[in-house]
Order: C-alpha cells, then sequence, then structure tokens
C-alpha cells in the first residue's frame, strides 16, 4: 500500500533530505531479473524493468508525515536496499542555484544504476506544491547500458485536517545499446503508461518480475 511505503521512506523517528532519497530507491528488485533477460535476448523487457525502477525509484505517492531535514552540500548517505542488499548512496552536491542530487545502486552481481536529479523551485497551482525535477539515469549490466532522461515531478496536495499527500508526475525518455528506444508516464493517480519499440507495454507501479506485452 503506497502508505506503508511512505511510512518506511518518512519514518517516525525522523530522517533527512537524502536518507529518505536512499529509501524511496530501496525498490531494487525491479532490477534483480534483468541479467536474466539480457541472457534469454529479451532486451526490450530488461529496458522496461529498468525504466519502472527509474521512476518508482524517483518518486513517492502517500501519506507526508512530515518534511525531512535538510542536509548540507556535499553530504552524502549510504543504506543497503533491506530487500536485495543493493548498496544504494545519495550525495547532496549543491544547493545553489538548485538542489542537485546524484545517487547510485550497486547491485550484489554489480550492476550499476546512476543518476541525478536537480530540483528547480517549487510552484505553485491548484493541485498543490510541485517541486520538477529534471533527472538523468544510467544502467549498466555486463555489456548492456541504458540511458534514460526527462522531467519528474513531485507534488504536495495540501489538506486542512493534516493529511497532506504525496504524489508524482511527468515523464522519461530511453534507450539502450541493444537499439530498444522506449517512452514512460506517470500521473497523479499512480498510473503508468509505457512503450518499448511503439508497443505498449501492461506495467504497475508495484514490484512485479516482469513487465508483459499487451
Amino acid at each position: 500500500m503506497p502508505d506503508t511505503t511512505t511510512r518506511y521512506e518518512l519514518p517516525p523517528a525522523g530522517i533527512t533530505l537524502l536518507g529518505y532519497v536512499v529509501r524511496r530507491m530501496h525498490k531494487t528488485q525491479w532490477l534483480m531479473t534483468i541479467p536474466e533477460l539480457i541472457s534469454e535476448g529479451k532486451t526490450d523487457k530488461a529496458l522496461a524493468q529498468v525504466a519502472m525502477y527509474a521512476v518508482t525509484s524517483s518518486t513517492s505517492f502517500g501519506r507526508a508525515y512530515y518534511q525531512p531535514q535538510f542536509n548540507s552540500a556535499g553530504s552524502e548517505i549510504s543504506e543497503a536496499d533491506p530487500a536485495t542488499g543493493a548498496k544504494v548512496s545519495a550525495k547532496l552536491v549543491s544547493t545553489s542555484p538548485h538542489y542537485l542530487i546524484t545517487y547510485t545502486a550497486i547491485m550484489p552481481n554489480e550492476d550499476i544504476f546512476s543518476g541525478s536529479e536537480e530540483i528547480t523551485g517549487t510552484t505553485v497551482g491548484i493541485h498543490g506544491l510541485g517541486m520538477p525535477a529534471p533527472s538523468k539515469f544510467n544502467f549498466k549490466s555486463g555489456d548492456y547500458s541504458a540511458d534514460l532522461s526527462g522531467v519528474l515531478t513531485s507534488e504536495l496536495a495540501l489538506s486542512l485536517i493534516g493529511r497532506t499527500r504525496i504524489r508524482a508526475y511527468g515523464f522519461l525518455n530511453f534507450y539502450d545499446n541493444a537499439n530498444n528506444t522506449g517512452k514512460l508516464a506517470i500521473d497523479r493517480s499512480n498510473k503508468i503508461e509505457l512503450k518499448i519499440n511503439g508497443e505498449k507495454l501492461e506495467a504497475s507501479p508495484a514490484f512485479s518480475t516482469q513487465v508483459r506485452l499487451t
């Protein structure tokens, strides 16, 4: 459930911005089956899995319990994903003119997912407070590699009764070195639309062992 996820990302004891980012990235199960998919020649499915990890590890949906404490520029935090053992690290590179965060997830088999997001400011609209973040990602598994980029906006939907929600929306474009290309869009209801090589895939924000062609 989304609130269970955000309760982990925003634990009762409190957490810093980088700690939140690291826990948000603790969804590396999406990357576990990629070596097998590549060995079977299913690089289109592998690219889909990478894209699903990129978007789910960059967004939160559920109760916004509080605002994380800010880190100082140059701070870095690491914490293993308890589900997979992947080493996840995040660094706050700078705070001016924008917040620039870089991160990596190193899988037990040494596959590497890395990325960056630049929080360019806060927007105010009828849907809530938005924080657009142009983002770039790279994934490497042996000779296979994929690159992704787009803009993912985190949004706080405010409530007068103390049940402020966090959600996101945005898009990613991506490609790999096996000549696959793709697009992904996510909306405020956490609905994901995913296309690989022009074909629509069935995708769920919750982890599953595969993304299916429809």
